[in-house]
């Protein structure tokens, strides 16, 4: 089985799409893996992929830009040389580039088409690329429930849309791992204010749609109570022109608590080494999460989650550590919620769901399923075909066998229904009346 990946990047949060794990899957299994993308030929993902066994080709499909329309043409060029059997799209932009490319694309057979949707796009004429394949896989109930409600497909097929979670690869977080010494001596010794402190993990960037603000009022309330609370951003200190980062760093300086509030950076290679160093990490997001992956992270480190009750971060904390779930936008609940964690730690068990391994193992029976589903039609067609051509070659046949057959038989009939000269002179003797005088 050829299977083709199309993506706008592969920096983009490779652990929700697990790229990688599911390439060296395919490879693994036998199967061929050709991944398309915009990294250049010498970057590092890219060296790790093909070290993988993967087969990779570049091209800029770059999302909502104009000049990835210049990409259909080398893209139908790799479909007709590699004829893959399932083709997966990972965002809006390469699966428009696709539709173009396939309509004159000359291959064996049409590939099947699978898509991911990772969020919750608007249902619109862009995303509309997306939604024209043979199967949709969402990454939570929520995604696919959205989908449903803005396509009203209510009582759509079930084996058109898929859900499939984002799932963790156990082997890079371990449960109950443990910083190293060295990694927390140079943690210290370039944020001296952590030592000693109880750490709240913000593991997001600042955003109108990330809810940092609540920060604010966990830490207006609690700090009294725990004097050696602090909250730790993964976000840098100072961006210029961004409102919401500006509005909380006021806020949090007018209210004296920027001294209880760190900034390590976003660009850092060591998150997993802050979640499983945090006392909790918190899920606060405004906006409904698809995946939650930071959350998701956390807790198969062994990491109490603290999170609203919506969406993905219901999903997950609901089976794993329904303890952390709070109702949403109730800033009296979280501080409670946060309070009971600092007073008596409980930690999420270990758990084996969310996995990598599940992941990729009901993405490869999406892939298998399609590609059965193609060889039946092919083979469908073939019999189809071949049944036709033998009727069409029979038909002469059986006009010549059928011609002297139809000419005998009205030459019988012709023969048994009209009489002879000797016939007709017996018939009229027969009729005559029978003269008495003869007798």
């Amino acid at each position: 089985m050829k299977v083709m990946r199309l993506l706008s990047s592969l920096k983009h949060d490779e652990s929700e799409r697990g790229i990688f794990h599911l390439g060296r899957a395919l490879v693994k299994n036998d199967h061929t893996s050709i991944i398309i993308s915009s990294a250049d030929d010498d970057n590092d993902l890219v060296r790790r992929l093909e070290r993988d066994g993967n087969l990779y080709h570049q091209l800029y499909m770059n999302k909502k830009s104009w000049l990835s329309l210049l990409q259909i043409a080398p893209l139908r060029r790799l479909i007709e040389q590699y004829n893959p059997d399932v083709i997966h799209i990972h965002s809006r932009t390469p699966a428009w580039i696709l539709h173009l490319a396939l309509r004159r694309a000359r291959v064996k057979r049409p590939p099947k088409l699978v898509s991911t949707m990772y969020g919750f796009y608007p249902i619109n004429k862009y995303s509309q690329a997306l939604l024209d394949v043979d199967t949709i896989i969402t990454v939570s109930d929520s995604v696919t429930n959205y989908l449903k409600k803005g396509l009203r497909l209510e009582d759509v097929d079930p084996k058109m849309i898929k859900r499939i979670y984002r799932g963790i690869d156990t082997r890079r977080y371990p449960y109950r791992h443990n910083p190293s010494v060295y990694w927390l001596r140079h943690t210290f010794a370039e944020y001296p204010e952590l030592e000693h402190k109880k750490w709240l993990v913000f593991p997001t960037v600042i955003g109108n749609e990330y809810g940092q603000e609540w920060l604010i009022d966990i830490l207006g309330n609690l700090q009294e109570q725990f004097p050696n609370i602090h909250v730790i951003v993964m976000d840098e200190d100072h961006r210029d022109g961004d409102v919401a980062h500006e509005d909380f760093r006021q806020r949090t300086t007018a209210l004296n608590l920027a001294e209880r509030i760190t900034y390590v950076g976003s660009k850092r290679n060591d998150m997993r080494e802050w979640l499983s160093a945090a006392n909790i990490v918190m899920a606060l997001a405004n906006e409904p999460e698809s995946i939650g992956i930071n959350a998701l992270q956390a807790i198969h480190l062994g990491t109490p989650v603290i999170g609203w009750d919506q969406a993905a971060f219901s999903e997950i904390l609901q089976p794993l550590y329904p303890q952390g779930l709070v109702k949403k936008y109730n800033a009296q609940a979280l501080c409670k919620a946060v309070r009971n964690q600092l007073e008596s730690v409980t930690r999420p068990e270990m758990t084996n769901k969310f996995t990598m391994r599940e992941m990729i193992k009901e993405t490869l029976a999406v892939y298998q399923g399609l590609h059965d589903e193609s060889l039946a039609e092919e083979n469908i067609r073939t019999a189809t075909y071949s049944s036709r051509k033998l009727t069409k070659r029979l038909k002469p046949i059986a006009k010549k066998l059928t011609k002297p057959v139809n000419e005998l038989a009205g030459k019988a009939v012709i023969k048994n229904t009209t009489p002879t000269v000797k016939e007709k002179s017996e018939l009229i003797t027969a009729s005559e009346p029978i003269n008495k005088e003869s007798l």
